[in-house]
């Protein structure tokens, strides 16, 4: 019997998290970036308030994005390719073949952030945002995975069995 051999790998673009979920995880991260920052603008204020008046205007604001890629680096090296707005939503970011990001890619993927408007380059369908192609990374829901993986798993166990 010929057996169709396509169930073999998993189809990623089917996993992709959508625009909604992308732009969820942007918010819930960009909420948490600011805690994290007016926790720290809080310390500065008090240790050493001549400091905060450094983060005016354009400086600040290109301080702010430079800090926000650090954050989400941090984060995304500690959970393996997830930021908290992709632990909240179910979604990683993983290499093109599905295993996971080193801790290069991770650099390089929130370093990216930094660049001012990459935030626009996700407004599409699929949504490919600069960082996700200069850093070779796609995010993909964790459930579709999941489906994916037994999918696999039920076909190679009924060609087993059949053979």
């Amino acid at each position: 019997m010929d057996f169709n051999n396509n169930y073999q790998e998993i189809d990623l673009e089917y996993c992709r998290a959508t625009t909604g979920k992308r732009f969820t995880n942007y918010l819930i991260d960009l909420v948490v970036f600011y805690i994290i920052t007016f926790g720290i603008a809080i310390i500065l204020g008090i240790i050493k308030p001549e400091l905060l008046d450094s983060f005016d205007g354009l400086s600040g604001r290109l301080i702010s994005l430079l800090l926000y890629g650090i954050v989400m680096f941090i984060t995304e090296a500690m959970s393996n390719g997830r930021s908290i707005g992709k632990l909240i939503t179910g979604t990683r970011a993983v290499n093109p073949d599905g295993s996971d990001i080193t801790f290069q890619k991770a650099f390089i993927r929130n370093i990216i952030r930094a660049i001012p408007f990459n935030a626009f380059s996700a407004l599409g369908n699929p949504c490919a945002p600069w960082h996700d192609i200069w850093s070779d990374t796609i995010v993909i829901e964790e459930k579709k995975l999941a489906l994916q993986t037994q999918k696999i798993n039920l076909f190679d166990s009924v060609k087993n069995q059949t053979l």
